[in-house]
């Protein structure tokens, strides 16, 4: 469930506009114009080929209303996290969480 930058800025706008406005119903246009409210300029296409992606791996749900497409996320955020902590524990550290935490409070100089 690997996302890239842009992905996870999209995954972020679609988690904010949902818990703000209290809806489900979230267009592109929604997205491009959240985003750009928070400095990240990409073009519609760009936006909507990319939520197209994330649906595409069942990250984000599209659904049609009338004429207009619309998107939410499959995931809350708690559960994206925790479901990304686990590849990653999983892919380097055999899923041994002990080993991952201990890299983070190592790596990051949290042990005193």
């Amino acid at each position: 469930m690997a996302c890239g930058k842009l992905e996870i800025d999209i995954l972020n706008s679609v988690w904010n506009l949902t818990s703000s406005e209290d809806r489900s119903d979230i267009s592109i246009q929604d997205v491009v114009e959240d985003l750009a409210s928070n400095g990240i300029e990409r073009a519609y296409t760009t936006i909507k080929t990319v939520m197209d992606r994330l649906a595409a791996k069942s990250i984000l749900v599209r659904y049609k209303v009338g004429k207009k497409f619309f998107y939410s996320a499959a995931l809350d955020r708690e559960e994206m996290a925790h479901e990304s902590v686990k590849e990653l524990s999983e892919q380097f550290f055999d899923g041994n969480y002990g080993e991952l935490v201990r890299f983070i409070e190592n790596e990051f100089g949290l042990v005193k």
